[in-house]
């Protein structure tokens, strides 16, 4: 697929086969990953990357832009359909400039948004202290309930009501259940506040229909398109009719400048393959795993964070191993599994450290891995677990990892060859 690199940068082409490399022997497990189609990434390099054109379609700044009329409007009639949505927009780069280009829209400096805290579910770009853009907004922030672990709606009516924020913010980095929109819609109706939900790390479950859907209940929805999409590194964003013209310019000229038309055609690929048969299989299965996943780890006595999932996530406590989120992750990582340290509510530790680890069930259900392989993967957690800085026991644990996931090919034979 990079034949022409391997010739003409023979450095470059090596740094990219060693990452394949990596990845075809790696048990992937990091909740905001997934693995591409071979379309996306033919189309993420495809032609359109030469094209600069700014606007919308029928409305552009630069000639020569017909055809590039025609994939965008492609990519929105799709979304549309696939989301059942009145208005969308292909146009934002990722998840983070999906949220900027409502902020954009709707905000004004200083106005209150209302959104999960960091530490308990919540997404950098909804108002961390380390974001640009708390310095702009005045962000509030609601959580959940430290017996439940599950978003606290009784507290959140409270501070809508208190605050009487401009936007109201659900969905994040980390949640494992599912949210009641319509309750959150009804709140934020009765504070006079715009409902945005990001539904980035769930979007693929929302598209095939296997987790119920923002898209009736929120005034915007945005959306990066890797995850649980499964797609190109880029976002998306909808809205209601009503907030059509106001979205759009508040993505352009608000906060984006020239779009990137090769991934927008991959997007639109993507917006076909997640309202196919297969991917809907798929996507069932993720939810499988990561409720077997839960109930396994719980088998070995690690606590799982709100007591289960409802989706492709699984946070898990691990003060009852002994060891902490960063040593878990590393020494995962040793032994070829790959998951990322995360806080838990009411987390004692930084997030330098942790005591928990965020795990995400994508990309083994798409290489085709099942509940038993799943139950494999939690025996060999709970075995790096018992003895996390024992090179024997890594060695040990890095032999099975890489004889089962030796069995699930992560591309089709041969579709990297020359």
């Amino acid at each position: 697929m990079i034949k022409n690199t391997r010739i003409s940068d023979p450095e470059v082409y090596e740094i990219v086969a060693a990452e394949l490399n990596r990845q075809e022997h790696n048990i992937e497990m990091i909740a905001s990953e997934s693995t591409a189609p071979l379309e996306v990434m033919e189309l993420s390099g495809c032609v359109f990357t030469n094209k600069t054109t700014e606007g919308y379609p029928g409305a552009r700044f630069q000639a020569g832009s017909q055809v590039a009329d025609r994939i965008e409007s492609l990519a929105i009639a799709r979304a549309k359909k696939v989301f059942g949505a009145e208005h969308a927009n292909m146009q934002v780069y990722s998840g983070s400039s999906a949220n900027y280009g409502v902020y954009a829209a709707i905000l004004s400096p200083g106005d209150t948004v209302l959104s999960m805290r960091l530490d308990q579910g919540g997404h950098l770009t909804h108002g961390s202290p380390v974001n640009f853009l708390s310095k702009v907004y005045n962000f509030r922030f609601y959580g959940v309930d430290p017996q439940t672990e599950q978003i606290d709606y009784e507290m959140l009516e409270k501070l809508a009501w208190e605050y009487k924020p401009r936007l109201i913010i659900a969905g994040g980095s980390s949640y494992p259940r599912l949210i009641d929109y319509k309750l959150m819609s009804e709140i934020a109706k009765k504070a006079g506040a715009y409902l945005m939900v990001d539904m980035a790390h769930v979007a693929g479950l929302v598209a095939a229909g296997v987790i119920p859907s923002p898209v009736p209940h929120a005034d915007f929805v945005s959306s990066s398109t890797t995850k649980t999409f499964c797609g190109p590194r880029s976002g998306l964003i909808l809205c209601k009719a009503e907030h059509a013209k106001m979205l759009d310019k508040g993505v352009f000229p608000g906060s984006i400048g020239s779009i990137h038309l090769n991934t927008i055609a991959a997007k639109a690929f993507s917006l076909r393959y997640v309202g196919t048969p297969e991917f809907r299989a798929i996507m069932e299965q993720v939810v499988v795993n990561a409720k077997k996943l839960a109930e396994a780890l719980a088998r070995h006595e690690f606590r799982i964070v709100s007591g289960g999932t409802d989706n492709h996530i699984v946070l898990v406590d691990l003060r009852r191993k002994g060891i902490t989120g960063k040593l878990f992750q590393n020494a995962l990582e040793k032994v070829g599994i790959t998951v990322n340290k995360n806080m838990i509510p009411f987390d004692p530790a930084s997030p330098f450290v942790t005591s928990g680890v965020r795990i995400g069930l994508t990309s083994i259900s798409q290489r085709g891995l099942k509940e038993a392989e799943v139950v494999e993967i939690a025996e060999i957690m709970n075995q790096v677990a018992s003895a996390p800085e024992d090179p024997a026991n890594l060695d040990d644990c890095k032999a099975k990892t890489e004889m089962l996931i030796a069995r699930f090919p992560l591309y089709p034979a041969r579709s990297f060859d020359d």
